[in-house]
């Protein structure tokens, strides 16, 4: 169907959309006439129009009004977007020098998704891979108090995963160490999912039923182990964004209801579900953009997302943005894809 337009009418479309985009108003033909800079008469202007509706790419929400795009409409301008630019190395220092203050990995990401959302003005996200072959270094309990114990797990690859925990019994920091020194003699070396299945093996063994050290021991390296498995991780930021727009009236209300963002909020909070989407959204490197009707949750459709993989040597994961239809897409492919390449470079260590 694309294929069938001319230059003026994907210049004329094209200006439409980022219009309405811009200004949330339907686009009327005298005002495309006027500002289009193809020298085209209103009249030309709403001949072109009527061709564009007839093929699915715009329409008319009140007889008296402007046209509008559809998601055929935006998918054909975010195709011509993607055709045009030019992908380089993008200028991030001061990003970079911000992500390379995290600790850990998990809060790299966490970093990732918060910068993403505010450059953005979205809910941004960032999602690790699963890392089946990551395997134990080294497992430490720290005494925080007579009941708490934080339990700090170091894996392969840099990964650290830490997790306080309450006891029903008190530790000492001696009893701490030993614990920690015979779980990491028994299990270093083993993929998380192995030692995390070893040690419920151990767990069941009849001489544990009377070594309470080894029992208590067990129980904290499991706890910790269950917070360190494999699975994707999904950090989330910037739902605020959203909801501010939908009452400040830059979100499409004639399709982002109440019910519509209460439907996404509840996929953000089931993050599980939102892991499956994009998963099935990722079949390859680079940039992805997702348009409204496109997606296959329902629950999705007033929505749009831009994602882009990056890199930490072994593995893939990604970070993009879900918005409005409405999303200004030039911004959000900019701002996402300079975001994964400072992602690469920093888990790459350049």
């Amino acid at each position: 169907m694309a294929a069938d337009l001319n230059d003026r009418q994907r210049r004329i479309l094209a200006r439409l959309v980022s219009e309405y985009i811009e200004q949330g108003e339907p686009v009327s033909s005298s005002w495309l006439a006027e500002h289009s800079g193809l020298g085209l008469s209103s009249a030309t202007v709403r001949n072109l129009l009527a061709r564009l509706e007839e093929q699915g790419f715009v329409h008319q929400p009140h007889t008296s009004a402007g046209r509008i795009p559809t998601d055929a409409g935006y998918r054909l301008y975010v195709d011509s977007l993607l055709q045009t630019r030019r992908r380089r190395l993008r200028s991030t220092g001061d990003l970079e020098s911000r992500l390379r203050r995290a600790g850990t990995a998990g809060d790299l990401l966490e970093n990732v998704s918060h910068e993403l959302a505010l450059a953005s003005h979205q809910i941004a996200f960032a999602m690790a891979p699963a890392s089946p072959a990551a395997r134990l270094r080294n497992i430490t309990f720290v005494r925080l108090d007579s009941h708490r114990v934080l339990i700090i797990v170091v894996a392969s690859g840099n990964q650290i995963t830490h997790k306080m925990v309450k006891t029903a019994e008190p530790y000492d920091m001696a009893a701490l160490e030993r614990a920690a020194q015979y779980i990491n003699a028994e299990f270093t070396g083993l993929t998380l999912l192995e030692a995390r299945e070893a040690i419920v093996a151990r767990m069941h063994e009849e001489r544990m039923l009377y070594d309470v050290l080894l029992t208590r021991a067990l129980e904290l390296a499991q706890s910790g182990l269950n917070e360190a498995a494999p699975g994707e991780t999904l950090h989330v930021q910037g739902v605020s964004f959203l909801f501010d727009g939908a009452l400040g009236g830059s979100v499409d209300r004639e399709h982002v209801t109440m019910e519509t963002l209460r439907a996404l909020f509840r996929l953000l909070e089931e993050k599980h579900r939102l892991v499956e989407l994009l998963t099935s959204y990722i079949d390859a490197e680079g940039l992805t953009v997702v348009i409204g009707s496109e997606h296959t949750s329902a629950d999705m459709h007033p929505f749009s997302l831009v994602a882009s993989t990056f890199h930490d040597g072994q593995r893939t994961g990604t970070v993009g943005v879900i918005g409005p239809t409405r999303m200004r897409y030039q911004r959000a492919i900019t701002v996402v894809d300079g975001i994964s390449q400072a992602v690469t470079r920093v888990l790459e260590g350049h």
